[in-house]
C-alpha cells in the first residue's frame, strides 16, 4: 500500500516482482512526494465523515489531531510539502567568523564545521549519482547527508551529538537560540545597557527614604552627556571636545553643573537576583565622596540586601516619560506596602528595633521613678540633665489627636498617662492621629510593624515615609547610646541542666535494658529514645529561658518583684531584632538531636552547647546536618527560580481589562481554624475583596453590607465584630472576563491600598509574590515518626474557649452508659461564641466517646471527646447477637493469648500469610436476632455486617450479646504505613502542576450506600448504590485500607481510602470551589509553616490559569470535536453565539 514502510528484503522482493512500475524511496524525498499529493479540502471532508462513524477513543483522538493540523494548513493557505526544505539557507559569513590565531592556526565557529560536512556529503552524493554507483552506497550517503543536515539544525536531537576535535558537541543553530545562554535570554531579554554602573553598597543611615548616595566619579560618568550639553549651552565650553577636556580634568564648574543636572533626576537601583518588582526602585541621588553606593537601611528588606559585599547596579532613566514613571511608580517612598500581602515592607529591622525596644522597656528602681511631668519638653529636659533614666516609670501629660475614618480631625484630648521616659520621648516623633496605646508598650518588631501599618492606613503615604525615617534615626541613636553588646557570660546555662540530663540518661538505660531482654523491638526502642531526648531538650531550653529572661529584685517599696531581664541576648531575641529561642537554646541550653542528610534522626543527642564547646564526636555529628543544609540551599535557589519562571509563563496574560464582569459567583470565605486556634481571622481573609452577595446581620434579614462593596479595614472589622462566619467574595477564579480579569473580581491592589487599576499586570505580580519567598521554603520530605513530627499521640479534645458545642457531619449512637459514640469519619466538633461565630474546630475520629451533646453550653477547658489513639474500633450500631462468618482458625484467623491479662483473642491474618485455602476468606462479624435473622443498620436496608481488615483483633466469642455502642473489634493503627509528607518547595510545585500523587486518596464517585462485591486478584470491589438503585463500582487495591463498612452512607467526593488528594479528582467530583479551597489551603500551609504571608488572591490568579482549558464533551453544532481541548472562555463565547 501507499505510504507503507518496507525493510530491505521486502524492497528487493517487490522490485523483482514488479519492476519499474514500483517506486519506493528513502528519507525526506519520499515524504515530500507523499505530502505533495495530499488534497487538503478533500481530506478534511473525509475525516469529518469518518469521525462520526468510529467509536474507539484512540481513533477519535487520532482523527481529531489530524483534523486540527489539516484545518490549520487550510485556513492559513500553506501547503504541507512546504514543511520540507529542499534548499538549505546559509548563515551570512560575518555571523560565523573564521579568526586567524598566532602560530598559523584558525579559530572557527562551529557552524562552519557543520556546513562543511553538509557540503562535502552533498557533493559526494552528486558524484556517486553521476557515476551510477551501487544502490547500497548511494543509500548510505543519503543517510549521512540527512544526519549532517540534522546536526546543523539541532545537534544531538537524533542519535549521538556530532563532536569537534576536542570531544565537545558542536553548537548548532538551535543551540544558539535556546536556553539561558541562547539568543533570547542572553541577548534579547538580557542586554547590557548604556548609562549604567555598578558598585558595592554601604549603609547610609543619614539618608531620607527617597534618597541614595551616589559616588561623584560615578555620577560624572553616568550624566556625562547631560553635563556636556549644559557646558555648551552656558557657553562655558565652546566645542564638545573642549567640554570633554573640562570633564577629564574635573574643573570646578563641572561639579556645579553636575549638582544642577542631578537635582530632581531620579536614578534606578537594582540588586540581582530581582525576584519581585521591589528589586528595582528609584531614588534621588545625593553626591558623595568615596566609591561605594549608599543605600537607605529601610529598603534593604525589599532588595534582600545586606552590606557584606553586595553590589548594586545604577540605571539612569533618560527621557522625560521615564523620569516621570520612575518618580510616580518606582520611587522607594511610594512602595511602602509589599505587593505579596499588603503589609508594610519599609519596616525597621535589627539595630533600629533593638534601639526602640531598649528605649521603651521599663526598669524598676531606675533614677527618677515616680516623677510626674507636665509635658514632653519637661521630660526631654529632665532626661538630658540626668534626672531621669531612659527606662524610668513616670507619669506625663499626653495630648492625643483622633482622626476619624473619614479623615476629620477631632480636637486634642489631654490625659495623664503612666509611661516611661523612653516612651514619652518616642511619642515626640509620632505623627498626629495615632493613639498613644500603640507606643505605651515594649516596642518589639511586631509592634513597630503594626505602628507603621496603622500610620499608613490612617495618615497615608507621605506621613508614613516621614515617620519611618524618624523611627529609623531614633532607633539608631538609641541603639548606639544603649551600648548593648554580647559577652560569653550573657549565655547563662541553667543549674538544673545536669540533673535533667542525668534523669534522661537513666531513662534511656532502662529502655536499652528492655530492648536487650526482648520486650521492645528495635524500632520502638529508637522511637522512645528519640522521644526522651526531644523532651529533655525542651526541658533544658525551658529552664534556660526561665533563667535568661527573668530577674528578681526589690522595688522601692521593699517588695520582691520579677522583671524581664536586661540580658543582651534575651533582649535581641525578645525584640525580634536578631536570633530566636531556638538559637539561644543552642548557645546556652543543649544543641539537642541532629539529623542525618537523609532526614533520619541520630539518636545520640549533642548534650553540650556552644558556650561549653563541642567535643570531636559532637562536632562530627553537627557537620553532618550542616553540610546537607548548604547543599540544599544551592539546590533550592535553582528550583525556586524555575518555579517562578513557570508561574510567570502561565500567568503573564492576566491583566485587569475591565471594571466589572458582572458575575454573581464567588468563593465562600471562612476563618481558618485548626484545632484550638484561629490561624487566620475572617477579617484578614476578606480584607480588600469585593462582596459578591449582600451580607446580612447573623440570624436576621437586615442587610449589613451591600453586594459589590470593596471591603476595606472598616468594613472587614465591622463584619468580624457582628459575628458573620462566612462571606461570599468575588474571586479571580470565578471571574467572567473574556481576557484577563476584572477589577471587581480581583479587588484591592495590595501595594497601593485601593481598587486595582486598569492594565495592572496582576498575573506577573501573583507569580512573583508566590515565587519570591521560594528560597525560604524547605526542600525536604518529612518522614513521619522520629522527632521531625514527634508530638504525643492525641487522644482527646479539650476546648480552649467557653461557648456552644455544634456537631458537623457527626453520626452517633448512644451506648448503655448513656454516652454518645461517633460512628462517622469526617465529623467535626465546632465551638461557637455567644453570637454564633466559629471559634474552634476539631476533627473527631470514628469510635470517639462524646461527653456532651449537640447544642450544649461548655465552659473552657472541658474534655469533650476521648478515644484510644492506638487502635481503631468497630462500633455496633444496633443491639443483637454476634455471629462470626468465614472465621477459620489457622486459615483466616489465629487465636492469641495476652501474656498480661490471660485473655484470648482472635487476630485476622494477612492474606499473604494464609495457607492456600484461606486466601479468599473474608472474616466478617454479623449481628442477628435470637431467631438468626439479619438486623439492619438503622435508617437503611443494609444488614449490620462488618468486614474486618488484616490484623484486626476480636475479643468476643461467637454468640455473645451485643449492646448498641459496644466495641465489636479493634484494628491496630500501626498497620498504616508511615508515608512521607512532601514539604516545602516540591509540594508547592506539585500542587501548581496538579500532579497525581503516588498513592492518591480514593474518593466516592457518587453518593449512596456502600457494599463490598466479589474480590478479584489483588483488588477489592466496592459498590455504591444511590437512591435510584444505580450501582457504581470502584476497584481498590487490597493493601489500601478502606475507612468504611458495609451499609455506610457516603457523599460524592468523600474519602474512602486515605492518601493525598488528587486535584483532578477533587475537581471532577466536587467542583471548582472545592478544588480552589483545597489548593489554597495546602499551598498556604507550606508558606505558613515558614512564616511567609501571601495573600490568597495571588494563588487564585494562578488557579484561574490552571483551569483555563476545558475538554469538549458534546460538540453540538460547533466545529469542535469531542475530546478536543479548548480555552474555557472560547467555549463560553461560542455557546453565547450558538
Amino acid at each position: 500500500t501507499r505510504g507503507q514502510l518496507l525493510n530491505d528484503d521486502q524492497y528487493y522482493k517487490l522490485i523483482e516482482e514488479n519492476g519499474d512500475e514500483f517506486d519506493a524511496r528513502m528519507g525526506a524525498e519520499a515524504i515530500y512526494e507523499l505530502l505533495r499529493s495530499i488534497n487538503i479540502p478533500l481530506e478534511v471532508k473525509q475525516i469529518r465523515e469518518d469521525i462520526g462513524k468510529v467509536n474507539s477513543d484512540t481513533k477519535i483522538k487520532k482523527y481529531s489531531k489530524r483534523l486540527k493540523v489539516l484545518e490549520s494548513l487550510y485556513d492559513s493557505g500553506n501547503r504541507p510539502e512546504w514543511m520540507i526544505l529542499t534548499v538549505l539557507p546559509v548563515l551570512p559569513p560575518e555571523l560565523r567568523p573564521l579568526v586567524h590565531l598566532e602560530g598559523g592556526r584558525f579559530a572557527t565557529s562551529d557552524l562552519n564545521d557543520l556546513y562543511r560536512r553538509v557540503i562535502n556529503r552533498n557533493n559526494r552524493l552528486r558524484r556517486l549519482l553521476d557515476l551510477a554507483a551501487p544502490d547500497i552506497i548511494v543509500r548510505n550517503e543519503k543517510r549521512m547527508l540527512q544526519e549532517a543536515v540534522d546536526a546543523l539544525l539541532d545537534n544531538g536531537r537524533r542519535g549521538r551529538a556530532i563532536t569537534g576535535t576536542n570531544k565537545r558537541p558542536l553548537k548548532s543553530l538551535a543551540d544558539m537560540i535556546k536556553g539561558k545562554q541562547g539568543r533570547f535570554r542572553q541577548n534579547l531579554l538580557g542586554k547590557r545597557v548604556d548609562y549604567s554602573g555598578r558598585s558595592v553598597i554601604v549603609v547610609g543611615p543619614t539618608l531620607r527614604l527617597h534618597q541614595c548616595g551616589l559616588p561623584k566619579r560615578m555620577a560624572l560618568e553616568l550624566f556625562k552627556p547631560f553635563i556636556l550639553s549644559k557646558l555648551q549651552k552656558y557657553g562655558i565650553a565652546n566645542t564638545i571636545k573642549a567640554a570633554k577636556k573640562m570633564i577629564e580634568r574635573s574643573a570646578p564648574e563641572v561639579w556645579d553643573i553636575l549638582e544642577e543636572v542631578i537635582r530632581e533626576h531620579p536614578v534606578l537601583l537594582n540588586r540581582a537576583p530581582t525576584l519581585h518588582r521591589l528589586g528595582i526602585q528609584a531614588f534621588e541621588p545625593i553626591l558623595i565622596e568615596g566609591k561605594a553606593i549608599q543605600l537607605h537601611p529601610l529598603v534593604c528588606t525589599a532588595f534582600n540586601a545586606d552590606f557584606d559585599g553586595d553590589q548594586m547596579a545604577v540605571h539612569i532613566p533618560l527621557s522625560l516619560e521615564a523620569q516621570l514613571e520612575a518618580r510616580a511608580l518606582m520611587m522607594s517612598s511610594n512602595n511602602i506596602l509589599s505587593p505579596a500581602n499588603g503589609e508594610p515592607i519599609i519596616v525597621p529591622t535589627q539595630d533600629v528595633i533593638l534601639g526602640l525596644y531598649y528605649m521603651t522597656r521599663e526598669r524598676i528602681n531606675a533614677r527618677g521613678e515616680g516623677m510626674i511631668l507636665a509635658n514632653l519638653d519637661e521630660v526631654q529636659r529632665a532626661y538630658e540633665t540626668g534626672h531621669l533614666e531612659l527606662q524610668a516609670k513616670i507619669k506625663v501629660r499626653i495630648s492625643e489627636v483622633e482622626i476619624t475614618p473619614t479623615g476629620e480631625r477631632n480636637p486634642p484630648k489631654t490625659t495623664i498617662q503612666d509611661t516611661t521616659t523612653g516612651r514619652a520621648l518616642m511619642w515626640r516623633i509620632v505623627p498626629e492621629g495615632i493613639p498613644f496605646q500603640l507606643i505605651n508598650q515594649n516596642m518589639t518588631k511586631k509592634q513597630v510593624s503594626n505602628l507603621v501599618n496603622t500610620c499608613y492606613r490612617k495618615l497615608g503615604l507621605k506621613a508614613t515615609a516621614i515617620f519611618a525615617d524618624q523611627l529609623m534615626y531614633l532607633g539608631f541613636r538609641q541603639s548606639t547610646r544603649a551600648g548593648i553588646s554580647i559577652g560569653v557570660n550573657d549565655m547563662e546555662i541553667p543549674e538544673t541542666k545536669v540533673s535533667i540530663l542525668e534523669k534522661a540518661e537513666a531513662e534511656v538505660q532502662e529502655i536499652q535494658q528492655q530492648y536487650t531482654s526482648g520486650i521492645l523491638t528495635d524500632g520502638e526502642r529508637y522511637n522512645r529514645v528519640v522521644d526522651i531526648w526531644t523532651r529533655t531538650g525542651n526541658n533544658v531550653a525551658k529552664a534556660m529561658m526561665e533563667k535568661i529572661s527573668k530577674i528578681e529584685l526589690q522595688d522601692r517599696h521593699g517588695q520582691m518583684i520579677q522583671q524581664s531581664s536586661f540580658n543582651s541576648i534575651h533582649m535581641m531575641a525578645d525584640s525580634g531584632a536578631r536570633g530566636s529561642a531556638a538559637q539561644i537554646r543552642q548557645l546556652a541550653g543543649m544543641r539537642g538531636l541532629m539529623a542525618k542528610p537523609d532526614g533520619t534522626i541520630i539518636e545520640t543527642p549533642i548534650t553540650a552547647n556552644f558556650r561549653e564547646g563541642l567535643n570531636v564526636n559532637q562536632y562530627f555529628i553537627s557537620t553532618h546536618g550542616a553540610r546537607k543544609g548548604l547543599a540544599d540551599t544551592a539546590l533550592k535557589t535553582a528550583n525556586s527560580g524555575y518555579l517562578t519562571r513557570r508561574l510567570v509563563d502561565v500567568a503573564q496574560d492576566m491583566v485587569v481589562h475591565e471594571l466589572d464582569c458582572g458575575t454573581e459567583d464567588g468563593l465562600l470565605i471562612t476563618a481558618i481554624v485548626e484545632d484550638d486556634k484561629i490561624v487566620e481571622h475572617l477579617q484578614d481573609r476578606i480584607l480588600g475583596r469585593v462582596a459578591a452577595a449582600t451580607i446580612y446581620y447573623p440570624g436576621t434579614d437586615d442587610a449589613l453590607c451591600p453586594a459589590g462593596t470593596l471591603l476595606d479595614e472598616t468594613w472587614a472589622n465591622r463584619i468580624e465584630q457582628e459575628g458573620v462566619d462566612q462571606v461570599l467574595v468575588r474571586s479571580a477564579i470565578t471571574c467572567n472576563s473574556r481576557i484577563g480579569v476584572c477589577a471587581k473580581c480581583y479587588g484591592r491592589d495590595l501595594a497601593r491600598g485601593h481598587l486595582v487599576n486598569y492594565g495592572e499586570a496582576v498575573g506577573v505580580i501573583a507569580a512573583q509574590s508566590i515565587g519570591e519567598p521560594g528560597t525560604q521554603l524547605t526542600m525536604r520530605t518529612f518522614h513521619v515518626g522520629g522527632a521531625a513530627s514527634r508530638s504525643a499521640a492525641n487522644d482527646k479534645i479539650e476546648n480552649k474557649k467557653t461557648g456552644t458545642l455544634k456537631f458537623h457531619d457527626i453520626k452517633t449512637v448512644q451506648n448503655t452508659k448513656g454516652k454518645l459514640i461517633t460512628v462517622s469519619r469526617t465529623g467535626e466538633l465546632i465551638i461557637t461564641d455567644s453570637i454564633g461565630r466559629e471559634r474552634e474546630r476539631y476533627k473527631v475520629p470514628y469510635g470517639a466517646t462524646l461527653n456532651y451533646k449537640d447544642g450544649d453550653a461548655i465552659e473552657a477547658g472541658k474534655t469533650i471527646a476521648t478515644w484510644d489513639p492506638h487502635t481503631r474500633p468497630v462500633i455496633a450500631e444496633v443491639a443483637g447477637i454476634l455471629r462470626f462468618a468465614e472465621f477459620v482458625e489457622g486459615m483466616s484467623v489465629q487465636s492469641q493469648v495476652d501474656d498480661l491479662t490471660g485473655m484470648s483473642s482472635l487476630v485476622v491474618l494477612d492474606p499473604k500469610q494464609r495457607p492456600a485455602g484461606g486466601k479468599d476468606l473474608r472474616p466478617t462479624v454479623k449481628l442477628e436476632t435470637q431467631t438468626g435473622e439479619d438486623i439492619n443498620i438503622p435508617g437503611t436496608s443494609v444488614p449490620a455486617h462488618y468486614v474486618l481488615i488484616t490484623k484486626s483483633v476480636v475479643n468476643l466469642t461467637d454468640g455473645a450479646k451485643i449492646q448498641v455502642g459496644d466495641i465489636v473489634a479493634r484494628m491496630p493503627l500501626e498497620t498504616t504505613k508511615t508515608r512521607d509528607i512532601t514539604g516545602g518547595l516540591p509540594r508547592v510545585a506539585d500542587l501548581f502542576e496538579a500532579r497525581k500523587p503516588k498513592e492518591p486518596a480514593i474518593l466516592a464517585e457518587a453518593s449512596g450506600n456502600i457494599s463490598f462485591g466479589k474480590e478479584t486478584k489483588g483488588k477489592q470491589r466496592l459498590l455504591i448504590t444511590n437512591s435510584d438503585g444505580e450501582i457504581q463500582e470502584i476497584l481498590i487495591p487490597k493493601w489500601r485500607h478502606v475507612n468504611l463498612f458495609d451499609g455506610d452512607y457516603v457523599k460524592k467526593g468523600e474519602i474512602i481510602s486515605d492518601g493525598e488528594l488528587n486535584p483532578s479528582d477533587v475537581l471532577r467530583l466536587k467542583g471548582i470551589s472545592a478544588l480552589s479551597e483545597y489548593l489554597i489551603k495546602e499551598i498556604q500551609n507550606v508558606y505558613r509553616t515558614q512564616g511567609v504571608r501571601i495573600n490568597d488572591k495571588h494563588i487564585e490568579v494562578i488557579i484561574r490559569q490552571m483551569l483555563r482549558k476545558v475538554e469538549v464533551d458534546k460538540p453540538g453544532d460547533s466545529k469542535h470535536l469531542c475530546g478536543e481541548q479548548v480555552e474555557r472562555m472560547a467555549v463560553l463565547r461560542e455557546n453565547i453565539e450558538l
